[in-house]
């Protein structure tokens, strides 16, 4: 055997160990990026280090491999109140009613001329004589009795019945209890007013006396009037007024009562706050300083 053949096996073992440390590095060398990744904390690692040997991790998720992951759901929560959500109720309206030239008209009898009765009455206006205590004594020291003659205002009745529909009504006097109670009674035979208000209750101001003040009923001036043929009366509550034409037994032809009053009172009881719409009506505040008195300061 020569040299040569001697040398070709050796050379040839070389070159397959030298392939084999080559694999081996090679391996290594992917585990080592395998162990790099790990410690990244790369998930896909471990399922690329099991696929490459055949097997599936059972611990690994479903979504770990490349699947799209599901859709949350969120629910929106509403910012506000829905749209069709009802407002709360409001409140009834408290409408105050003044009795003399704004529901009735009262004369002594003693010096009612006839002819205006007569007159009156053929108009058609309902009328009743009726018994009152004066705050006047006799010389005895008694008290006096006045006979006094009420014309009630045409739709009186009709007026206070649809109106205690939807209101709460009061009855504010400057006049005194032993003349006005009486006649209230005859009036209100159904007690529709929920209250009654006398001379006593009305306060003096720097500019009138008895003037109407609707503090001592309320202190939210949002959802009550006062009217009144004297608009001084709500001197005091200006943007709460409602002036009426004064009625007398002279002027028969009247409808204040249903064909003004009541469809402006419906309207305010559909308000949240009646003095928007009182003031764009009458501008009672403006109207008051013509008279010289000045804006006063009324509580909202």
């Amino acid at each position: 055997m020569s040299a040569a053949t001697e040398v070709a096996p050796v050379q040839q073992r070389g070159h397959a160990a030298a392939a084999v440390w080559r694999a081996v590095a090679g391996w290594l060398g992917l585990l080592f990026q395998i162990l790099l990744r790990i410690v990244r904390g790369t998930p896909s690692s471990w399922a690329q280090l099991l696929s490459f040997v055949g097997l599936r991790h059972p611990l690994l998720p479903v979504a770990a491999q490349a699947q799209p992951s599901p859709e949350v759901a969120f629910v929106q929560l509403p910012s506000e109140a829905p749209a069709d959500a009802s407002p709360p109720p409001l409140r009834r309206l408290t409408v105050v009613l003044d009795l003399d030239e704004t529901l009735v008209s009262a004369y002594e009898s003693s010096s009612l001329p006839a002819t205006l009765r007569t007159q009156a009455v053929e108009a058609g206006l309902r009328c009743f004589d009726m018994e009152c205590t004066s705050a006047e004594k006799d010389a005895e020291g008694r008290q006096r009795v006045n006979r006094v003659t009420v014309f009630e205002r045409p739709g009186l009745h009709e007026f206070l019945q649809r109106t205690s529909e939807f209101a709460d009504l009061v009855l504010f006097t400057a006049g005194l209890e032993g003349y006005a109670k009486p006649l209230v009674d005859r009036i209100d035979a159904h007690n529709r007013f929920i209250h009654r208000l006398y001379r006593p209750s009305t306060v003096t101001t720097e500019y009138r006396d008895h003037v109407k003040d609707l503090s001592c009923l309320s202190k939210d001036f949002q959802r009550i009037v006062l009217v009144d043929n004297n608009p001084y009366s709500f001197l005091l509550q200006p943007l709460n007024g409602i002036p009426c034409i004064t009625f007398s037994a002279g002027q028969p032809i009247d409808d204040q009562l249903m064909g003004t009053i009541f469809p402006l009172l419906k309207h305010l009881s559909l308000q949240k706050d009646v003095r928007p719409a009182l003031y764009e009506t009458f501008h009672m505040p403006e109207w008051f300083q013509g008279q010289g008195i000045p804006q006063i300061e009324q509580a909202v």
